[in-house]
């Protein structure tokens, strides 16, 4: 099974991370277009991101690991099979902080910087604004600096890269991630081991996505409690040797975690321990 990564860039890391902890042993070698899995049948082909989608499209690899902000720009025909919840960002428009912006009928007119020109224009059409498109590649932000656009359409994470150009986010286009994407025809050998790595996948960021949590609660609160930490199936209750009192190990969301913490107290708990899951298999 061939898969495609970023060969260099803020998905590289990430990429090769999720596999690693997906038990598969890749000597990471940027340099070379291809790497083979030490154990397991997987071979990394290492490319450019915007070539991704194409390669994965003509069956030159068969999945591939891409922002969906790269994917929509492209509009290749591909299967998405999971988001993978890192890489996540937005593509935005942007203009001077100067600027009294007063809603999206300001960009009417005006020049716009892009690397996303395709999407942009998607947006603009929808929004009925006409706008002059500059396409350009990297350093989108000093556009307006320059001259060159009024405002720029560039991706966001932490807008610390606007900050330190003078300029403010104003829209938001979409929201993207790393999504896993496969080609749609692929047979049914390949398909048996896309579904043995999306097995060790779920697994991985399953236990990203949640924590363990051991506590000792009132025996008259289990019920309640286990209604805020129903786990898996249901919480494992252990009776302690002090009377009315047991201990409960659980399962508890990442996104749940401090809003049920301050139920737990309030209903008594208390010794809560909360600790990172290695592996979760459902």
């Amino acid at each position: 099974l061939k898969i495609a990564i970023q060969k260099s860039g803020r998905l590289n890391e990430n990429s090769l991370e999720l596999l690693q902890e997906c038990g598969i042993k890749i000597v990471n070698t940027r340099n070379s277009l291809k790497t083979v899995a030490k154990n397991f049948p997987l071979e990394v082909l290492n490319l450019r991101n915007s070539d991704i989608p194409a390669y994965v499209s003509n069956g030159v690899s068969d999945i591939g690991i891409v922002g969906e902000n790269t994917l929509l720009e492209h509009h290749n025909p591909l299967n998405v099979i999971r988001k993978l919840g890192f890489g996540k960002c937005r593509l935005s428009l942007a203009l001077p902080k100067n600027i009294n912006y007063t809603g999206i009928q300001y960009f009417e007119g005006k020049r716009l910087a892009t690397s996303y020109p395709n999407s942009l224009k998607k947006f603009l059409a929808e929004k009925n604004i006409n706008c002059q498109i500059h396409e350009i590649s990297g350093s989108v932000e000093i556009a307006p600096g320059i001259g060159l656009a009024d405002g720029i359409c560039d991706l966001v994470e932490s807008g610390n890269t606007l900050f330190m150009n003078g300029l403010k986010e104003v829209e938001t286009l979409f929201k993207s991630e790393a999504v896993l994407i496969k080609n749609l025809n692929l047979d049914a050998e390949k398909q048996a081991i896309i579904d043995k790595l999306l097995f060790r996948i779920e697994a991985s960021l399953g236990a990203k996505n949640n924590k363990y949590v051991v506590l000792n609660a009132p025996n008259e609160n289990l019920e309640k409690i286990s209604q805020l930490l129903p786990g898996m199936k249901s919480p494992t209750i252990i009776p302690l040797q002090v009377a009315g009192w047991s201990a409960m190990h659980s399962v508890i969301a990442e996104t749940d975690f401090w809003n049920s913490i301050e139920q737990l107290k309030q209903l008594g708990a208390e010794g809560i321990l909360v600790m990172p899951i290695e592996k979760m298999i459902s």
